[in-house]
């Protein structure tokens, strides 16, 4: 066999090992042939940056009539689940125009509904993406959002307010069915909302929690 052959044999060699490792490992790098996750990455390197926490204030102000925890100002409003590893800015958009395009940039509180510390029903969304989905913007924020049980943790950080939250039940919604509304009004609850499946728009997740007193 001359040289010429050789060389042609090793090059099909190579495009049967490369095409094997694509097949076998498709689950962890399927990503890579996804624009958005490229662009995303390119983004993340170039714009990096978190909230720093500026001042503490006293504790044990009154938000109407229930009692927050601390008082911290952040140069950013954000959520923190602690069980599912979440931490992220919440972005207040004002118009519902606007809201799938600030998902990138955190999760969203959305407009019209009641403010983190008020009584009534606050509503925040976020992203969630397939398993090893890599972690870029905040396109997975909320894809372990089924983890949470009764019970567990959410810490809101809003206009200079820790407000704790404790989760009382999760449900699932039709796209475009509303969230039913709290059935006594007076708490503060907070409902967490994603796409589910994760990284699919075939349903809604939705996480309700209520402000600890």
């Amino acid at each position: 066999m001359d040289i010429k052959n050789i060389k042609l044999l090793l090059k099909y060699f190579a495009l049967f090992f490369i095409a094997t490792f694509i097949v076998f490992n498709w689950a962890n790098i399927s990503w890579i042939f996804n624009y958005k996750a490229i662009s995303g990455i390119t983004s993340f390197f170039f714009n990096r940056g978190g909230a720093t926490e500026k001042t503490d204030l006293p504790v044990g102000q009154m938000a109407n009539d229930k009692l927050v925890e601390k008082k911290v100002c952040l140069d950013q409003d954000k959520i923190e689940i602690p069980k599912i590893e979440v931490s992220a800015p919440i972005i207040s958009t004002y118009k519902e125009s606007d809201v799938y395009n600030d998902l990138d940039t955190g999760v969203v509180y959305f407009p019209g509904s009641t403010k983190p510390g008020e009584q009534g029903q606050t509503l925040i969304l976020g992203h969630s993406a397939p398993l090893n989905w890599p972690k870029i913007k905040y396109d997975s924020v909320f894809s372990r959002l089924n983890d949470l049980q009764s019970g567990d943790e959410i810490f809101i950080y809003y206009n200079c307010q820790k407000i704790t939250y404790n989760v009382v039940q999760k449900y699932f919604l039709d796209r475009g069915e509303e969230v039913p509304n709290p059935l006594t009004p007076a708490y503060n609850m907070l409902v967490l909302i994603s796409c589910w499946p994760p990284g699919k728009d075939y349903k809604r997740i939705a996480v309700e929690a209520k402000a600890q007193i």
